[in-house]
């Protein structure tokens, strides 16, 4: 087992620790409050993490949260300490290379979003990797 795949609470727990920005990829605007691609990063930001739009649709939104959209992982100035992925597993494939150009320190597949062919190549190129898991749920039981 790749040791950057992080599946233990304690791994899990340092990684959110050490996060500062998120960017979200798949990202939901506003108008789909009770879609969990708006209201788990609504609630990280609520939680004093920076989060950075990165919507796959919805061409005519300018901001989400409050921050400025990005159309592309490369577009976005800076590091990003953990890139959250609101897409169906078999959807990952397409956005590997921008990932691996991008190197987040941390890629968080939700609750439901498994790619072990996609996380084993983000790991192998020393990204942190969590799979299968809800974002907001974990940080609620680990991080006080």
């Amino acid at each position: 087992m790749n040791p950057n795949v992080l599946t233990s609470d304690n791994e899990i727990r340092e990684m959110l620790e050490a996060a500062k920005t998120i960017a979200v990829l798949g990202i939901k605007p506003e108008s789909y409050a009770s879609q969990p691609a708006f209201y788990v990063p609504k609630y990280m930001a609520d939680h004093g993490y920076e989060i950075i739009p990165v919507p796959v649709y919805y061409p005519d939104v300018t901001e989400i949260l409050g921050q400025k959209v990005y159309r592309d992982l490369s577009e976005i100035p800076g590091e990003i300490d953990l890139l959250n992925v609101f897409r169906r597993s078999d959807d990952i494939g397409k956005h590997t290379l921008d990932i691996l150009t991008k190197k987040p320190k941390a890629v968080w597949f939700q609750l439901g979003i498994r790619n072990d062919e996609v996380a084993e190549r983000l790991a192998d190129a020393g990204i942190k990797v969590v799979q299968d898991l809800c974002l907001m749920v974990e940080h609620r039981a680990l991080v006080r």
